[in-house]
């Protein structure tokens, strides 16, 4: 399936040897490892949970492309580097992608070009976290966080919000960082959330996760813009822990002035360059109503005191440990939102409707849950195990391949130079479907 009119052209001759190019390759696809993309996605059963949750509402007389097909061809696109939703007008046809959702290279129908689709009722879509775990785990750490998505139009949504000086959306993320799996994705204005909207942010999941997780304990943990009354009110009331950073105020760092001053002192006898300590405290702010355990992380160094605060609703651990080692574990939440904005293109939020993206940012966890599942299935003591995703779209999808239908076959004909043949050879066999 070559187009004859495009006409041949040269490069410099190499050696006296004169080199001329053409578009007669044939049936080659620069995407070959997208078959793993594949399995990962029906592996875990994403698209067609997307398709049970947004009903396919058309005419089924008429229908050419079904919903399954669409959200796989545009996971797929993604994952493999293109993440504007026109890029399907011309990756249609590719012989890969066709073949990954299911259609003949050759004589089957091409994919579905760019097209809108709309739907909150994808956000309940995600139970791809939950069925990671063989079974209900006794206790999870969940964190929340929010990142500003910079928008260049008049998007519904969107605002300006002075502390970035942009125009943006701030949609919330949370992840189960431990394992780096996203949870939730939403959509959200930009502009800092406020606690009634935390609260109910933090309901509708809990909601979602209690359907199938009645007995585990769950932790939130998040930066000061979630430590509002009501988030952490609710959070007691329903027996879920919680902490988060909290900002200092003159009554708060009047009450751990004591540690200060002997942490700065001890500094200062002992010539250190920096020294740090804990202390801890029971804190009531105006707007609480009551008071709760506020840990305080004191570093003196010669340009004077730098003291963070964190509320929690646990009542366990040293104040060190709640700090150091609970709660700026949360730092890896951040790497993980930017890998998400960066390598996947979860900000590529240039819809005008605030329902198409939301979708967008559905569709790109989706690719995130792909990608994971690829990366997962790579033997620990490789490499790859623990590259990030533009690495693995480099190594592994963005493949050259000849592929070749024939009366009773498929063949997919890499690049014979391939470096990581072995490790591509062994993949599809983990990358089967789960057992019952």
């Amino acid at each position: 399936m070559t187009d004859d009119t495009i006409l041949p052209f040269s490069f410099p001759a190499v050696h006296a040897k004169k080199v001329t190019a053409a578009f007669d390759g044939g049936r080659l696809t620069s995407n070959g490892g997208v078959m793993l993309l594949a399995m990962a996605e029906r592996r875990l059963g994403l698209a067609d949970n997307l398709a049970r949750v947004f009903p396919d509402r058309r005419d089924p007389t008429r229908v050419v492309h079904s919903l399954v097909d669409m959200f796989r061809a545009r996971m797929f696109a993604i994952c493999c580097g293109y993440e504007d939703a026109d890029d399907l007008d011309h990756l249609r046809s590719d012989p890969a992608f066709k073949l990954a959702c299911g259609r003949l290279p050759d004589t089957g129908r091409d994919l579905c070009s760019n097209r809108r689709c709309r739907g909150w009722r994808m956000l309940r879509a995600f139970d791809a976290w939950m069925d990671s775990y063989p079974r209900e785990p006794a206790s999870v750490t969940l964190d929340i966080d929010d990142t500003c998505d910079v928008v260049h139009g008049h998007q519904q949504l969107s605002l300006f919000n002075a502390h970035y000086d942009e125009r943006c959306f701030l949609p919330i993320y949370v992840y189960d960082t431990e394992k780096s799996r996203p949870v939730a994705v939403v959509l959200r204005p930009g502009k800092t959330p406020g606690g009634v909207e935390v609260r109910a942010h933090l309901r509708r999941l809990i909601r979602h996760i209690r359907t199938r997780w009645h007995n585990t304990r769950i932790t939130f943990r998040g930066d000061g813009r979630y430590a509002r009354p009501e988030a952490m009110a609710w959070c007691e009331t329903n027996g879920i822990d919680y902490i988060f950073g909290l900002s200092g105020t003159k009554p708060l760092a009047r009450k751990v002035d004591e540690a200060a001053d002997g942490i700065r002192t001890r500094r200062t006898i002992e010539n250190l360059p920096v020294l740090r300590g804990y202390t801890e405290t029971r804190h009531k702010a105006k707007s609480w109503d009551r008071e709760r355990r506020t840990v305080a992380r004191i570093e003196a160094t010669m340009l004077g005191l730098d003291i963070r605060f964190v509320v929690t609703s646990l009542d366990v651990g040293s104040a060190e440990w709640i700090y150091d080692s609970l709660y700026c574990a949360r730092g890896q939440a951040e790497n993980l939102i930017k890998l998400h904005k960066t390598q996947l293109a979860s900000d590529r939020t240039s819809c005008r409707s605030a329902l198409a993206n939301q979708v967008r940012l559905v569709l790109d966890t989706a690719a995130y849950w792909l990608m994971l599942t690829v990366r997962d299935a790579i033997p620990k003591a490789r490499e790859l195990a623990t590259a990030e995703f533009a690495t693995l779209r480099l190594r592994l999808l963005k493949l050259a391949a000849r592929v070749v239908e024939t009366t009773s076959r498929i063949r997919l004909a890499f690049a014979a130079a391939c470096p990581e043949a072995d490790l591509i050879r062994g993949l599809p066999g983990a990358l089967l479907p789960l057992g019952p």
